[in-house]
């Protein structure tokens, strides 16, 4: 029976769906509607994927921006404004290894503690990547070449792209934009990194050309102030016996009568101005030796013959300085410690740790100019390439190494082993000996004593300080004097446990240095060498394009009178495997004619 309160046919299932209604929209509006349930679901989840990649792409615009950023400090270049000097210094040859082996030669020899350093280790700032475009191992050419062109190329290039087509240098776009430039260098002026800022072959041993080319004998007429250093053969005519040109041109002449230059070729003349008696007028070529002036260790004994890698420097830097007195512009100075190099292709640690004392002597003293000079100034120094492979330890026998190495056999030597093998190679001659191993082999036994004598008395125990020769060394130098200089520094290498992998070039990264200074940040850390050329044009504010196509007209405009196509040198690349023969033989010349 009906209640009484309920009306006669109600539909009793109204209040159920009521309350399921109810239900529903309370769970609604909780989101929890079985009717919203899978929406909601597929909300989250693109919301949760949306949120991801929102994150996702503000993480990347993140690293982006950091990379950016550290890029752009590490490239950008805060130029200074008004006035700045440039010095660029090259320890040619000079890898990691050759400081420490000088560090530690240097704390023995003056009783140095372990903590006393090098200048250039308190200037540290990076490391430089050296292969060029045709290898691995780069030479001195193709290193150059970044540095001056901020550009790559094949081993030989002298500021030649490889397509054989040259290119602008710092230095020549410096001197169209109003700035002095200079070249200091302790091996012919002519050689491959001097050459690389101020000429343009396509193969390194053309000097001659390149002579010619310094002086202002091309497309850009003069673009250097001042050059000291050696290679005066390359300037002297054919007829005069101390030339080493294939041609009767003299460049000397050419120089002083065309193109203005002041010459000098020795040491009394330079002291006029080192001493401070004259001022250096400019354009000024001060060419001390036929070819390389000798290495330090062998100099020092003939200062009054040779000046120093660090009085040519600090005359170039007084000189240059003094002719931008009333210029908006400063100057351009590349300085190289050259022999240094040379030391690593003979593999002598005694002549190397002297070269690489006055290099560092150098250094300090064009810090000092920078400190005092009223012109904003940056000083960058690195090495075109690694020498030698240099250990500075050596395994002498099968058994297990010795964790030891010898600075003390190093001072006692007071001659390069280049040196001393021309000694040798003179006494020969006086004596009327040939130095062909055949003919060594057929002297009587006491023609062979008294050269045996010679040899270890006059040349290893005076030159080297070496008083333990074994009678294999002796007769090695006896039978072998072509290649005594080699015989010689494997002695003093040997006893001083100092080991070389190669008498050529090594790929190891050398290092930067730097004195500071707006921009220098472009240039820390590990960079690719062209990255030093291109620090070294936008911290002058130059470029070199239109130098390069100044350079590259002139060289068509000759291409179109010459009959048939040109033959390149630079296509003779396979002749650099015969350069280290070569460069001993002038430094066995340069010596002799001491």
């Amino acid at each position: 029976m009906a209640s009484a309160t309920t009306p006669l046919l109600a539909d009793d299932r109204r209040n159920v769906d009521d309350s399921r209604m109810s239900d529903s929209e309370d769970e609604a509006l909780r989101g929890q509607s079985a009717a919203t349930h899978s929406g909601r679901s597929l909300y989250l989840r693109l919301r949760e994927v949306l949120l991801f990649v929102w994150a996702l792409l503000a993480t990347a615009g993140i690293l982006i921006l950091a990379v950016w950023i550290s890029h752009h400090q590490q490239t950008s270049f805060q130029k200074p404004s008004g006035k700045r000097n440039l010095v660029f210094m090259v320890s040619d040859g000079m890898g990691p290894a050759s400081l420490s082996l000088t560090r530690s030669f240097r704390q023995h020899v003056e009783g140095l503690e372990y903590g006393d350093t090098l200048t250039l280790d308190k200037h540290f700032w990076g490391s430089s990547r050296t292969r060029s475009s045709s290898s691995l191992v780069t030479d001195s050419a193709a290193g150059a070449t970044a540095f001056g062109c901020a550009k790559k190329s094949y081993n030989g290039a002298i500021a030649m792209l490889p397509d054989h087509t040259p290119c602008g240098t710092v230095l020549e776009a410096a001197k169209r934009a109003g700035y002095m430039t200079g070249l200091v260098v302790t091996t012919d002026i002519t050689d491959a990194t001097p050459a690389c800022f101020s000429s343009h072959v396509g193969y390194r041993l053309e000097e001659s050309s390149i002579a010619l080319q310094q002086i202002g004998k091309g497309a850009l007429n003069r673009t250097v102030d001042l050059m000291f250093g050696g290679g005066r053969c390359h300037f002297l005519p054919s007829s005069d016996p101390r030339s080493c040109r294939e041609d009767d041109v003299d460049v000397v002449k050419i120089a002083t009568e065309e193109f203005g230059w002041n010459y000098i070729s020795d040491r009394p003349a330079f002291d006029e101005f080192w001493e401070g008696q004259k001022d250096v007028p400019l354009p000024m070529m001060g060419l001390f030796a036929d070819h390389d002036i000798p290495f330090e260790l062998d100099r020092r004994n003939m200062n009054d013959i040779y000046p120093s890698l660090s009085e040519m420097a600090k005359t170039a830097l007084r000189t240059l300085e003094k002719a931008t007195e009333g210029s908006e512009k400063g100057f351009f100075l590349m300085i190289e410690g050259s022999r240094i190099d040379h030391a690593g292709h003979g593999n002598d640690p005694a002549a190397q740790v002297r070269e690489v004392l006055e290099y560092d002597k150098t250094v300090a003293a064009v810090l000092e100019f920078l400190d005092e000079s009223s012109a904003e100034g940056v000083m960058v120094a690195t090495s075109d390439h690694e020498t030698g492979g240099l250990s500075v330890a050596k395994q002498l026998h099968a058994d297990y190494p010795q964790y030891l190495w010898y600075p003390a056999v190093l001072a006692n030597a007071s001659s390069s082993s280049e040196y001393l093998a021309i000694k040798l190679l003179q006494h020969l001659a006086d004596n009327s000996l040939s130095s062909a191993e055949a003919d060594m082999a057929s002297l009587s036994e006491d023609e062979l004593a008294h050269l045996k004598k010679y040899i270890n008395d006059e040349l290893v125990v005076k030159g080297l300080g070496i008083i333990d020769a074994t009678p294999e060394e002796l007769n090695t130098l006896v039978l072998y004097p072509a290649i005594s200089q080699y015989s010689f520094a494997q002695m003093i290498s040997n006893r001083a446990q100092i080991g070389w992998s190669t008498h050529g070039h090594s790929a190891v990264d050398v290092n930067i240095y730097s004195s500071g200074g707006p921009g220098t940040d472009a240039i820390r850390g590990n960079v690719e060498n062209t990255q030093i050329g291109e620090f070294l044009q936008h911290y002058l504010g130059v470029d070199t394009q239109e130098v390069t196509r100044i350079l590259k007209a002139d060289k068509e405009s000759k291409a179109k009178v010459t009959a048939g196509e040109p033959v390149l040198q630079s296509e003779r690349v396979e002749e650099v495997d015969h350069w280290v023969a070569h460069e001993a033989q002038v430094g066995l010349a340069a010596v002799s004619a001491l």
